[in-house]
């Protein structure tokens, strides 16, 4: 059974929605028959995706729109929700998925760091608080869906400003749940989409062809439309090259570090590789 907020007629918000695992979810939510918004600063992009998604709603193109968005600006998020009310009317689903990884140094410039939490953090934090009020006025059950990453949780070395946005993405959406929680008559919850390995333009790298180890962006979308009905705040995702067994070693390892007073990310830290190897095997 779906969540009831993916009920016929209702709406869903999906920004970073023109391309990846945005476009994926937008297709099979206006499957469910809902209209659907993707939102994305990339107008050609847009246009490209309105027309795959007009093929899969059941109610073709007049269950979809499209909007030019900048989520790390609050004034275009508030833009996007005046006219998604407009069109549609209240929304049900609001998955903030817009995301950019363009790599950077713990040196680098102010100019990539400030964009990297511009979009991944702040884009996150606008749409919450922008939405969140009216789908909590509305009174039916609803969904915010912010998408973090592992990397936000065990912190590898290598993309410290990509690190530090998701961090504080799985920090704010455990706090939001929690106020949602505990507002008298809510009836939204507020979920933590914790991707794997996924091929998409973001991943790529140059590569045309999927990797065996990766997941598509569709059997992310149906893994997380199938947590988000269980229940799960967390959705931790695998692929075809870690499964959840080993994304829990890997946590829980991360979390150690604190309570055993190891080194910073120790599993990278060669005085630490055996006992880690061990860990992993249940040593």
């Amino acid at each position: 059974m779906a969540h009831p907020a993916l009920s016929p007629d209702h709406t869903a918000v999906i920004t970073g929605g023109a391309s990846g695992i945005g476009l994926a979810a937008a297709k099979r939510i206006a499957s469910l028959g809902l209209n659907v918004c993707i939102a994305d600063v990339d107008a050609a992009r847009l246009k490209d995706a309105a027309t795959d998604l007009s093929s899969a709603a059941k109610r073709g193109a007049d269950a979809i729109m499209t909007e030019i968005v900048d989520v790390s600006r609050r004034d275009s998020v508030e833009q996007l929700e005046q006219a998604v009310r407009t069109r549609f009317g209240a929304t049900h689903v609001l998955m903030n998925n817009a995301g950019i990884q363009p790599g950077s140094r713990m040196f680098g410039s102010e100019q990539t760091w400030q964009r990297i939490l511009g979009v991944n953090l702040w884009g996150i934090i606008h749409g919450s608080q922008v939405f969140a009020p009216n789908m909590i006025a509305h009174g039916r059950p609803s969904l915010i869906i912010n998408t973090g990453s592992k990397q936000g949780i065990t912190t590898p070395p290598g993309d410290p400003a990509y690190n530090v946005s998701k961090a504080a993405v799985k920090a704010f959406t455990e706090a939001l749940q929690h106020e949602l929680r505990n507002t008298p008559d809510c009836k939204v919850s507020a979920h933590l989409f914790i991707p794997g390995f996924v091929f998409t333009a973001l991943t790529a790298n140059g590569r045309t062809e999927k990797p065996a180890a990766a997941w598509t962006p569709e059997q992310t979308v149906d893994f997380m439309l199938e947590r988000v009905a269980a229940g799960d705040f967390y959705i931790l995702c695998p692929d075809n090259d870690v499964p959840r067994a080993l994304d829990e070693r890997r946590i829980l390892w991360a979390a150690g570090d604190i309570v055993e007073n190891r080194p910073p990310l120790s599993r990278w830290h060669p005085d630490y590789a055996e006992a880690f190897a061990a860990f992993v095997k249940g040593e």
